[in-house]
């Protein structure tokens, strides 16, 4: 058996949290260490979408330091390969005009090309290199293995490079899903069969429990879901009507651990869509959120991530937006947008979409204000 062929074998073992259409190629990619950390990081119960990443950033990795240097990533890297790695995947497309060796040597970026694995036609976005370099950094921790990553002079080219790029960071949805385009929504889906019925609860649940996201609406299971006692439409109000409340358990997140017993609450017409959905659908237990087959027949499977922001595309469709505007994230951005639109405190807002950088949540609040301000009306 070859080297090859053992480690496809070896990857099989993990299969079920890696991309496995892409095992043959993993198996060329990744060297025998590598594999055996990612079964580590399987063992310790890393979660499935951050391992996949893991693993894509690994490969990519390895394939370039490959091309670029002649030989396999080094651990710990050193400084140098670092800022190589900046260099070749942060340049400045005005120098590369005069200067054709600037940024990545042509060489190693058509050898990228030719195994799919590079596909900007420019500079790489910067926040792939951040994410690329933070897995790196990841790795080589589980490794046991002091990395160079704070390293002034990687943080200095870092700095300067991004601001080379002359690339705006762009939002993971480029329009967020706000009040009245969810009614528009929504109302694509209105009718009585069983994707409208799942659909509607999708939308409703993952805006009003604090924009959640796809991996999160993905992996949502009957056994996360607590009913709570009913409350009142209007706190303020004793005579106001009684609403169904329900505590949703997230678990594992991307920002939470299981440990932490994070949850967000649903109250009132997304609750009573939630239940008629799994009512509908005839789910117990398991997971909640299903593929449908053209008959009607419901999966015993969950959703795939990446199925979430499609049936969101598809109603984007419906209701006459554009879905390349939109994404799942927008739902995300969109509740906090709404959220500031409404005049909701941001602490309260955060709580329910647990988000864990007040910056991140308050760029959204800012920008309401920024609106709602004079100084951008001096001249009208």
């Amino acid at each position: 058996m070859s080297v090859v062929d053992r480690r496809a074998q070896e990857l099989d073992t993990i299969a079920a949290v890696l991309p496995i259409e892409r095992r043959d190629e993993l198996a060329e990619l990744l060297t025998d260490q590598d594999i055996e950390t990612l079964r580590h990081l399987v063992n310790e119960g890393m979660g499935a979408n951050t391992l996949r990443a893991l693993t894509s950033d690994l490969a990519y990795l390895q394939a370039w330091c490959r091309l670029a240097t002649g030989s396999p990533l080094p651990w710990p890297a050193p400084v140098s390969l670092l800022l190589k790695f900046v260099a070749h995947h942060l340049w400045d497309p005005v120098k590369r005009q005069d200067d054709p060796t600037h940024g990545m040597p042509p060489e190693v970026e058509s050898s990228l090309r030719s195994q799919g694995l590079l596909k900007a036609a420019g500079p790489h976005a910067p926040s792939t290199v951040r994410r690329r370099l933070t897995s790196w950094s990841i790795l080589t921790r589980w490794r046991g293995l002091a990395g160079f990553f704070s390293e002034p002079a990687l943080k200095s080219a870092l700095r300067m490079a991004v601001r080379a790029t002359g690339r705006p960071r762009q939002r993971k949805s480029k329009a967020a899903v706000t009040g009245d385009v969810l009614a528009r929504l929504l109302a694509s889906c209105a009718g009585s069969g069983l994707a409208e019925i799942r659909d509607r609860a999708i939308l409703l649940t993952a805006f009003a429990s604090g924009g959640r996201r796809r991996s999160e609406l993905a992996n949502l299971r009957v056994e996360d879901l607590v009913d709570e006692e009913p409350v009142r439409a209007d706190p303020q109000d004793a005579a106001s009507p009684v609403l169904p409340c329900l505590a949703i358990r997230l678990g594992r997140t991307k920002t939470t651990v299981a440990e932490d017993n994070a949850q967000s609450l649903i109250i009132g017409r997304p609750v009573t869509a939630l239940k008629q959905w799994l009512g509908e659908a005839k789910i117990t237990s398991g997971p909640v959120f299903r593929p449908i087959d053209q008959w009607g027949n419901v999966d015993h499977r969950p959703l795939t991530p990446q199925s979430i922001n499609l049936i969101l595309k598809s109603r984007c469709a419906k209701a006459g937006l554009d879905p390349v505007k939109f994404s799942a994230h927008g739902l995300r951005s969109g509740y906090l947008t709404e959220a500031a639109n409404r005049g909701i405190p941001l602490q309260e807002a955060m709580q329910q979409s647990q988000h864990k950088s007040v910056a991140q949540a308050a760029s959204y609040y800012n920008e309401q204000d920024r609106k709602r301000g004079e100084a951008a009306r001096l001249i009208v």
